[in-house]
């Protein structure tokens, strides 16, 4: 059987400072660094054999530390990578509200309608991430090879209402907190379910 451990990645600035990083370079925080160090000694003795994350620094900084952990290769997928709204990036979420006030109401009350020209939709997200999982799955499930994603919340949240088999529509009430771990595990028809961790 495989299993697919979903991780998000550590704490930011951005994140402490209530600002959107998106694409941005934004590295982990020293307590993000403390957050992933505790998630490896979690995941140590999980036999993962590979680490998949997405692009950006964080993630990436994240997959290096539980890389180094577990002695596991990561690779960075451009399925894994952070919603692309590019004109928010590194602002305040007051200051994104003042800039771009017709699309944050949107956004936080029914972030599943959010249809910006020049950005993604969270069913574009959602359905890069199952394909870039399916696929990883093709790669590792005929050796029943247990796998780590790192990646960030919103992607994360994407995948999990996927395998919960809910709409995209329950967005806001996933919560998953940075250096979180969310098991999947695979079913007899190879469906992957949702575990508590």
């Amino acid at each position: 059987m495989t299993n697919v451990y979903l991780v998000r990645h550590g704490i930011t600035a951005a994140n402490m400072e209530d600002r959107f990083a998106g694409r941005t370079g934004e590295e982990l925080h020293p307590g993000g660094i403390d957050q992933i160090l505790q998630v490896g000694e979690r995941l140590r003795d999980k036999n993962i054999a590979a680490i998949y994350c997405g692009p950006a620094r964080r993630t990436v900084q994240s997959a290096e530390i539980l890389g180094a952990l577990l002695n596991v290769p990561f690779s960075p997928i451009a399925e894994l990578d952070e919603i692309l709204i590019p004109h928010w990036g590194g602002l305040t979420k007051d200051e994104i509200r003042q800039k771009y006030g017709l699309e944050y109401p949107t956004w936080i009350d029914t972030p599943h309608n959010f249809t910006v020209p020049g950005c993604e939709t969270l069913k574009q997200v959602q359905d890069r991430a199952v394909e870039g999982l399916v696929r990883l799955l093709g790669d590792h499930m005929q050796k029943s090879e247990n796998l780590l994603i790192v990646s960030h919340l919103i992607v994360l949240r994407c995948l999990v209402l996927y395998y919960q088999g809910l709409e995209i529509s329950y967005f806001r009430s996933v919560q998953i907190d940075n250096g979180s771990i969310i098991s999947l595990s695979a079913d007899e028809g190879g469906w992957l379910r949702v575990n508590a961790m």
